[in-house]
């Protein structure tokens, strides 16, 4: 068996396994091969061109909606960097450096009482999230730790239960729904979207405060980024379907920890569904990488723009 071939088994061998742990409640994984070879293997290969290219740390951004895969997609592209091509990758959320209960309960009160619900930009500790990925990005690298969020307490996890990063990896995956999204000009921002702008949001302030954010102090983390992958949904709605999959998934694995019902999750979307929609409409052209979803949840195309 020549090189290339006992690497492609073993690289298949770790990836059936790691999708058969991730088969939890959820509708099994289609077409599980042809994805590998049409998708996650020229993605890998991008990535790995893209280090050789540079010689240093690379951070890839990968975006998309609500539910589309990005965790799952992060640990397959992870598997394939190791086995195929030696390279160690740090994998994190966007999601991980939520501000803490209280941080959100004073902006709330101070701004807008639509900040207390985390999600959009305004929810996250920016200074955290920049000083991380430039930590990663240093070539004096010092060990540090990454946080952790824990969704079904809606808080940062404990520094024990921190991620920590010992030594300087090849590759980062920065992961997120809003991920590299840029701000919305300002006639965008003048009529609601939904009936959770139109009953809580009357005099704009949360939707311009989140704009003004994205402005200030998310462009400078998300121009960090080397390289941006968007998952694309074929429509907003998908998201909601897909998001109620995860949460049912949570439910099984969060071991009676609390989690949202499904008219919960149908309110908790309406936050997202403004960005969510405006990225659908500018990343097909800016994303360096664009992979269609179809409405059966599988990669259904690959544009490398």
């Amino acid at each position: 068996m020549d090189q290339n071939n006992f690497k492609y088994q073993k690289i298949k061998k770790k990836y059936l396994n790691f999708l058969s742990s991730q088969e939890v409640m959820s509708e099994p994984f289609r077409d599980k091969l042809g994805q590998l070879n049409e998708f996650y293997l020229p993605i890998s290969k991008m990535i790995k061109d893209e280090y050789l290219r540079k010689k240093k740390t690379q951070v890839i951004g990968l975006t998309g909606g609500q539910g589309t895969g990005k965790s799952t997609i992060s640990n397959i592209l992870k598997i394939i960097l190791k086995e195929a091509y030696k390279l160690d990758t740090v994998i994190f959320s966007i999601d991980d450096f939520y501000k803490t209960y209280n941080e959100r309960k004073i902006i709330s009160k101070k701004i807008s009482a639509l900040f207390l619900t985390r999600g959009v930009p305004g929810t996250h500790d920016t200074k955290m999230l920049y000083r991380c990925i430039k930590n990663l990005k240093k070539s004096k690298f010092r060990k540090f730790m990454i946080p952790k969020f824990d969704k079904s307490i809606d808080d940062r996890c404990q520094k024990n239960k921190w991620q920590k990063v010992k030594k300087k990896p090849n590759i980062v995956i920065f992961e997120g729904w809003c991920v590299g999204v840029r701000a919305q000009k300002k006639k965008d921002l003048i009529f609601p979207i939904n009936k959770l702008e139109k009953q809580y949001d009357n005099h704009k302030i949360w939707r311009q405060n989140v704009n003004l954010e994205i402005k200030k102090n998310y462009k400078k983390i998300f121009d960090l980024i080397d390289k941006l992958i968007f998952l694309k949904v074929p429509s907003f709605k998908y998201v909601y379907k897909w998001r109620l999959l995860q949460e049912r998934k949570l439910r099984i694995s969060s071991k009676g920890k609390k989690t949202m019902t499904d008219k919960q999750i149908s309110n908790f979307i309406m936050y997202y569904e403004r960005l969510t929609k405006h990225m659908l409409k500018i990343f097909p052209k800016t994303a360096d990488t664009v992979i269609s979803i179809d409405n059966k949840h599988r990669l259904k195309s690959i544009k490398f723009n």
